[in-house]
């Protein structure tokens, strides 16, 4: 996820500044490190900072009433500190708007912390703006996203709520339907009574009209007493019918009943028992074509579809993925008692760019699967199955990049500069993309360890332990 201000680089570190600054440039992140002694909350204002990453102790010597003064200036400011853990270091760090790190610096974890830095900020812009308005604030408990498909989305039901006309839901498997039928039953006057799911895919056709309507006693062999069906149990309530595209006609018929009379028979019972229910039905499949075909009445049809409800596909919401997969993320590493801190830039991009077939319900399964494999750590490409890397860049080539990267200016270059300065970019690359094993990163460079060790200090490039 891109940031959306700038990022304040905060450490009398010339060095170790500019080696941040140059690999978070390299990543496409703007910064500001500002020469001049300008006050640091004047230099946030200035410059629309949203992220800071500093040296805590020299954060403190700079900006001691930090945690203080950074609400008040930019709700959505976030603190990546690293360096000594003194108790007081500790204190200022145990704000949720703090992410921490240990030197000498690890570039991919802090690329990662980033990333969960910018999921934090938009996860708060969302809670901001439910906050401002409850039924959105409710639907946010329910649904994730704010994309501008699902903006309208949550619109939509929060004004179908309010009345008592029976919705039709559309969408794709795994889009989120029955989460979109839950929320407009809770937003609704009948959230105080019950609310009943039904897959009618999943009973079977024999089964299905006493589950719906129950049974009396004697009515079938096996009925060896009166029991009461899904209409029954949610009167006053919302009673929720999955996947309706796969009910047969005889059903059809008792369905269009119940909604034109409110009212409806047990099986082998002699009269009508009335019942005071809100329909909300949901399809994957196209009801229009199957009224065509005449595998659905077009009467019921209508009858359902008083307010159609599409679920927006995920490939066409991709800017909510990081939002779900922050929260799915929370919350299997809370149900599976594990450690695992995110994922790297490289592999959340990946995600925002598969088309995603099975939509929410595939994100949450791959999330659920990372969570008990990996355990702790961070996720990167390597962690991904297969068909999951289909959008992964090619390697580019050295030379295009250099020429592309670095235009020769107007008044010159120094040219030891610009090839010091590329080479420790090259070595920042390698690093990073080894997880600082400097093995790797001298094969990937065609360089002896031992070499690659020598230009690190030579440089005074820190990356990971030895």
């Amino acid at each position: 996820m891109q940031a959306n201000g700038s990022i304040f680089i905060a450490d009398n570190d010339v060095k170790t500044r500019d080696l941040v600054s140059a690999f978070l440039t390299y990543q496409g992140h703007s910064i500001v490190c500002p020469e001049q002694e300008t006050p640091f909350f004047d230099t946030v204002k200035k410059y629309n900072i949203d992220l800071v990453i500093a040296d805590i102790a020299h954060l403190q010597t700079i900006a001691p009433d930090f945690l203080e003064q950074s609400a008040s200036i930019n709700p959505l400011l976030v603190l990546i500190a690293y360096g000594s853990t003194s108790r007081e270091d500790l204190i200022m760090t145990s704000s949720e708007n703090v992410f921490t790190l240990s030197k000498p610096l690890n570039l991919d974890e802090l690329e990662s912390l980033v990333m969960r830095a910018r999921e934090y900020q938009t996860m708060r812009l969302l809670d901001t703006s439910a906050a401002a308005d409850d039924q959105h604030q409710a639907l946010s408990l329910t649904m994730v996203g704010k994309s501008a498909p699902m903006r309208d989305l949550f619109d939509l039901i929060t004004k179908v709520a309010a009345s008592n006309a029976t919705v039709l839901i559309q969408g794709e498997s795994g889009t989120g339907k029955e989460l979109a039928a839950r929320a407009i039953h809770q937003l609704s006057s009948r959230n105080g009574k019950n609310f009943i799911p039904v897959n009618c895919a999943a009973i079977p056709d024999d089964l299905l009209e006493s589950e719906l309507f129950g049974h009396v006693k004697g009515s079938f062999t096996g009925a060896y007493a009166n029991r009461a069906g899904r209409f029954e149990m949610a009167d006053k309530g919302t009673l929720f019918l999955d996947e309706i595209g796969d009910m047969k006609a005889n059903l059809q018929v008792k369905l269009l009943r119940v909604l034109q009379n409110r009212e409806f028979e047990p099986v082998g019972a002699s009269k009508s028992q009335k019942v005071d229910v809100r329909i909300v039905a949901a399809t994957n499949k196209n009801l229009e074509e199957l009224v065509a075909k005449r595998d659905f009445r077009e009467d019921l049809y209508y009858r359902l579809s008083v307010i159609p409800i599409t679920i927006p596909p995920l490939r066409e919401r991709q800017e909510d993925i990081p939002l779900l997969i922050h929260a799915f993320l929370a919350r299997f590493n809370s149900d599976k008692r594990n450690a695992l801190k995110g994922f790297s830039r490289e592999a959340m991009e990946l995600l925002c760019s598969y088309e995603w077939p099975g939509n929410v319900r595939e994100l949450e399964n791959l999330v659920e699967r990372l969570v008990i494999l990996k355990g702790s750590g961070f996720i990167t490409p390597e962690d991904l199955p297969e068909k999951y890397l289909s959008g992964r860049a090619p390697a580019r080539n050295t030379a295009d990049e250099l020429q592309a990267g670095m235009p020769l200016p107007e008044g010159g270059i120094c040219i030891n500069s610009a090839v010091d300065e590329f080479e420790n970019r090259l070595i920042m690359q390698a690093l990073n993309r080894t997880g600082g094993n400097k093995k790797e990163a001298a094969l990937l460079l065609n360089l002896k360890r031992t070499t690659l060790i020598e230009k690190l200090k030579k440089k005074n490039l820190a990356f990971g332990e030895e």
